[in-house]
């Protein structure tokens, strides 16, 4: 009989069994303490342990050792589905040990590195790794601090996107938690739930699923119609004028990384941060940028080929309904197409007059800004901060998925001033541990697309930052009438 899995309050309702399978590659005392412990925990938890990966397994667990690169041969992500003759590819999970004092050096190598100006590219030299990923390694630990840079290093080495860096010497400290975006959530073993918070954030990442198989409206879009809209050559200017801000991330390419091959069967070769979609009134849809997956997105230097349209979603929820456009590339809409359109579902439609002077019913949020970015700070006056459901401070979901895609649409439905149309804030966010931020704004008269986000931006309205948090926060209100991020 199997056993009820428990679900205590800051953990999702939606968990699921799993079947998980633990194949060791190296290991140390740390790391056989550590490993006993939570495996043990998974069974209290009501999940199962299997011998070897089979068609029910959901998680393969491994190890790796910290600083020596894998073989792609060894790399169970790339290699289980074919090694153990699997119909799915199971998530893999490479837990890595590292001393403390180990773990402080290379931190402090990385924050002198990326002071520097120009950058090293012998500073960020690692077995393992090609000769060009000195530019992804400061780009990213720019953006998100020396953990982000070392968080790339031991992906690439270990050949594994998802990693537990367990800290400490014979018996564990603390443990980080890495994702693709490039979460790095910390559980403190001091904490009584040590290995009960690690197993539900190992227990949430695959009790999601994607919802990426868009599916195919006709009639196609004329070219004629096209040209005719404003929203497209709109999208274009937003591009420019957010990458003059700083707002989106170079894209990450694997291979700047790494030299694997057969790198389709596990992972993308790249992906883009971020997306951004504006509601077009004639054509009755979103134009949103296209997935990063697809192939290279420069989202500040945008074409009609990086422009996809999502006018609903599939009744099943798998993804959404997307219309090509004659003439043109068409590839498939970010992997957030879903949150960009769902969110409307639980919010009013407002009419509003055209230039042509003909009136249209549209959705209250005008345009959509998902980016791997933080808000430190906003005016409550011009902008509304609204929260999510507590489960997913505690445990971040991946992009991509119906759960993020619920998160969104419910924190968003929540907003006074979407519901209420006439409030006089004009924009509304929403911070995604781990992940980043999603920002809207309403229809404004006499401004075009995101225009309203770049100027609050530039008036100090909401402020942007580098720094993601991790989990928990509130913003706290100051002197000067702003709210200020402050992380729990």
């Amino acid at each position: 009989m199997k056993n009820i899995v428990t679900i205590p309050w800051t953990a999702h309702s939606w968990l699921r069994e799993i079947n998980l399978a633990f194949l060791p590659g190296k290991t140390t005392p740390l790391l056989d303490v550590f490993t006993s412990n939570l495996l043990n925990q998974f069974q209290k938890g009501g999940h199962f342990l299997q011998k070897e990966p089979n068609s029910s397994t959901d998680i393969i667990i491994t190890t790796a050792t910290f600083g020596e690169p894998l073989r792609w041969r060894d790399s169970l992500m790339l290699t289980a589905r074919r090694r153990y003759k699997l119909e799915h590819a199971p998530t893999v999970f490479t837990l890595i040990p590292v001393k403390p004092q180990d773990l402080a050096e290379i931190l402090k190598h990385f924050e002198i590195s990326l002071a520097k100006i120009p950058i090293d590219p012998a500073d960020f030299a690692f077995p393992g790794l090609t000769s060009d990923a000195y530019r992804t390694l400061a780009e990213q630990g720019r953006r998100g601090g020396p953990i982000l840079s070392l968080m790339r290093v031991l992906q690439s080495q270990s050949m594994s996107i998802r990693i537990i860096l367990v800290v400490g010497d014979d018996v564990p400290i603390e443990a980080f938690t890495f994702d693709l975006v490039g979460a790095y959530p910390c559980s403190h073993a001091s904490d009584p739930h040590f290995y009960e918070d690690l197993m539900y954030r190992v227990v949430t990442a695959v009790s999601t699923h994607e919802i990426t198989a868009h599916q195919l409206v006709e009639p196609p879009i004329s070219q004629e119609t096209w040209q005719k809209l404003s929203t497209p050559p709109a999208m274009r200017s937003a591009g420019l004028e957010l990458g003059a801000r700083g707002f989106f991330t170079e894209m990450i390419v694997i291979t700047n990384l790494v030299n694997v091959p057969s790198l389709h069967d596990a992972i993308s070769s790249q992906y883009s941060e971020g997306c951004f979609a504006s509601w077009d009134a004639h054509l009755g849809g979103l134009i949103a940028t296209i997935t990063g997956s697809a192939r290279p997105v420069d989202k500040v230097n945008l074409t009609d080929d990086e422009l996809a349209v999502i006018v609903g979603v599939r009744l099943d929820g798998k993804g959404a309904l997307i219309r090509y456009v004659d003439g043109k590339r068409n590839d498939p809409p970010s992997s957030e197409a879903v949150e960009l359109v769902e969110m409307d579902s639980g919010l009013p439609w407002i009419t509003i007059v055209e230039q042509d002077g003909l009136s249209y019913k549209v959705p209250v949020a005008r345009s959509k800004l998902h980016g791997h970015r933080g808000v430190k700070g906003f005016n409550p006056t011009f902008v509304e901060h609204v929260e999510l459901d507590a489960a997913y401070y505690h445990y971040p979901v991946s992009c991509s998925t119906e759960a993020q895609a619920r998160a969104i649409r419910s924190a968003f439905s929540r907003s006074v001033s979407l519901n209420k149309p006439d409030d006089p804030r004009q924009v509304v966010f929403t911070v995604l541990p781990g992940h980043g931020t999603v920002i809207v704004e309403k229809w404004v008269d006499g401004k075009v697309p995101f225009q309203v986000i770049w100027e609050y931006m530039d008036a100090g309205r909401i402020q942007i930052d580098n720094l993601v948090p991790q989990g928990p926060l509130i913003f706290e209100a100051t002197p000067n009438e702003m709210r200020s991020l402050h992380i729990l």
